[in-house]
């Protein structure tokens, strides 16, 4: 495909055009091209009347970060507004392609990444395209700290959520504040504050793929309120299918008493504190560190 293009663009006249396919992290995967007709290859139709454009793609040797812009027109049929106030878009998997659109099969992927910052202006989006080298920009190795550093169900981790009693599915009751606050019957068989810190995610609806952090887990008035750190992005409605996720406060109690996992717990919870260095040995102990006498 590639060598097609080349031999194509090695003529002088050319009949090119550039194809982007995005795929959310719903698995909602759109295509656009700057063609004035529909094109279709790699499974994706790709679109032309989005008016989707894009600056000028900066790539480089080495380890440095490509990246680029993404511009374009808010419509229902293609990118939504709301979809993009409720972050249906963001970290959206992209791939661009110099394609022959008088014949499609050559072509060359000319850029991979992903959405980062995303703004609306007058009706129009912006968005700025990540290259994969940005992810090496991301601090890694492990953290010498008290609490887990894993994420609950990881595979540092090692829990099963689809196990009895780490997960519920069933429909919510009501939806208050605005999508912040979820009403559930009493959920019998989970102790209180079982979800604190666990995760919801809407499997049906206007909002379904959307999720969201449990603040708090409370049973009152004969129901069991989730509360959430933050609204989701579009408010389910009552009766639609959500799943909540047991939480968990990274103390290594926590891990062996609640999950049975304290052989996988990655964190250090004999660790001392700051301040045991700076304390008589006699005291050491009340700071997590034993007494050297």
């Amino acid at each position: 495909m590639q060598e097609a293009l080349q031999d194509h663009l090695a003529q002088g006249a050319t009949t090119v055009a550039r194809a982007w396919a995005v795929t959310r992290a719903d698995g909602v995967t759109l295509g656009f091209t700057d063609h004035d007709r529909p094109l279709a290859f790699e499974g994706v139709a790709f679109r032309p009347e989005t008016g989707l454009s894009a600056a000028a793609l900066q790539q480089t040797t080495g380890l440095s970060v490509d990246n680029t812009e993404a511009l374009g027109a808010l419509s229902d049929a293609a990118i939504r507004e709301a979809d993009i106030a409720a972050g249906r878009w963001d970290g959206a998997e992209v791939r661009a392609w110099l394609v022959d659109w008088s014949d499609v099969a050559a072509r060359q992927l000319i850029f991979r990444g992903t959405i980062g910052e995303l703004r609306r202006v007058d009706g129009t989006f912006h968005a700025e395209l990540r290259g994969l080298a940005a992810a090496l920009n991301r601090p890694g190795g492990r953290v010498f700290q008290r609490p887990c550093a894993a994420v609950l169900g990881d595979a540092a981790c090692g829990v099963d959520l689809a196990r009895p009693g780490y997960r519920h599915e069933g429909p919510a009751l009501a939806v208050e504040e605005d999508g912040r606050v979820l009403r559930f019957p009493p959920l019998a068989g989970y102790a209180p504050a079982w979800f604190d810190r666990g995760r919801v995610e809407v499997l049906g609806g206007a909002a379904a793929g959307l999720s969201g952090v449990v603040k708090r887990d409370v049973a009152e008035a004969g129901t069991r309120a989730i509360e959430l750190w933050t609204p989701l992005g579009a408010a389910p409605a009552p009766g639609d299918p959500i799943r909540l996720e047991a939480g968990c406060d990274k103390r290594f109690e926590t891990c062996r008493a609640k999950f049975a996992n304290a052989l996988n717990f990655q964190g250090f919870p004999d660790l001392p504190a700051e301040d045991w260095v700076t304390v008589p040995p006699a005291r050491s102990g009340e700071t997590g560190g034993g007494s050297r006498r």
